[in-house]
């Protein structure tokens, strides 16, 4: 049995959620900013940490998968000599430097939460374990999964779906900067239309690019809905694990056309 040391759990508001066990995928691109060209931006961790406070205040237990393309993307580095699998390891490190800036932001407001990486660095971060991610979440613990798979040629969408399915996630919360899954780009054409909810075999046929298809075959295999929502609406991730019509619905159930 995994003993760890206890840590009182906050009052939290339960019976007020839908969702009791969430996955959040954060691209790694939202924490950068644009203007200043920061990869990190202090103010936008300190947003999204305050946002995460809020769901577990709520009742829910928090784990979050954050990609690292605001660092290096291994993808893109195949056009400029890095041959890819170098170039996923070094996406894969990029994923770890943003997952202890969550870290320190979320610490900062005043929740407790961990780093578990797929690949070893145990001077600073914990291998991924699925039964002591488990016990942590229970106990109030944010827990923070870097290091994608741990394998190239897989994303970290690939890597958020797999840790949904290994800590038993009730939902994949995947966070954009649009309001959900649209027929087209809606910022370059006019008339795309959004979905409200949407099936797997459909998001698959239509390479709709919202995750990869590897991502969504496992949530599909494993029946986790995926919610595509807008993370900067203000009261979006509040609206969704308490199970509010936000964004776009990814499950087995019915369409709209």
């Amino acid at each position: 049995m995994i003993q760890l040391p206890t840590v009182k759990k906050k009052n939290c508001k339960t019976g007020k959620i839908k969702y009791r066990r969430v996955l959040l995928k954060l691209s790694g691109e939202v924490l950068g900013n644009q203007d200043t060209g920061e990869c990190i931006d202090p103010e936008k961790l300190a947003f999204m940490a305050g946002k995460v406070k809020k769901i577990q205040a709520l009742g829910c237990e928090v784990g979050i998968v954050l990609g690292g393309g605001n660092i290096f993307r291994g993808l893109s580095g195949t056009g400029k000599g890095v041959d890819r699998v170098t170039g996923d390891s070094m996406g894969m490190l990029a994923t770890v430097i943003n997952g202890l800036a969550m870290m320190n932001a979320l610490e900062a407001v005043g929740v407790p939460a961990r780093v578990m990486t797929s690949i070893e660095m145990t001077k600073i971060a914990e291998p991924f374990v699925q039964r002591k991610a488990l016990a942590y979440l229970k106990r109030g613990e944010v827990c923070i999964f870097a290091g994608g798979t741990g394998n190239p040629f897989f994303s970290t969408d690939s890597a958020a779906a797999l840790r949904a399915s290994e800590i038993g996630a009730e939902v994949l919360l995947k966070a954009t900067k649009v309001d959900g899954v649209y027929t087209a780009d809606p910022k370059k054409d006019p008339a795309a239309k959004k979905y409200s909810r949407l099936k797997y075999e459909t998001a698959l046929e239509k390479r709709l690019k919202v995750m990869d298809s590897a991502a969504f075959a496992l949530c599909m295999d494993n029946s986790i809905p995926i919610v595509v929502f807008d993370f900067f609406d203000k009261n979006a991730l509040e609206r969704v694990v308490k199970g509010d019509p936000v964004g776009t619905l990814v499950s087995s159930q019915s369409e709209n056309k």
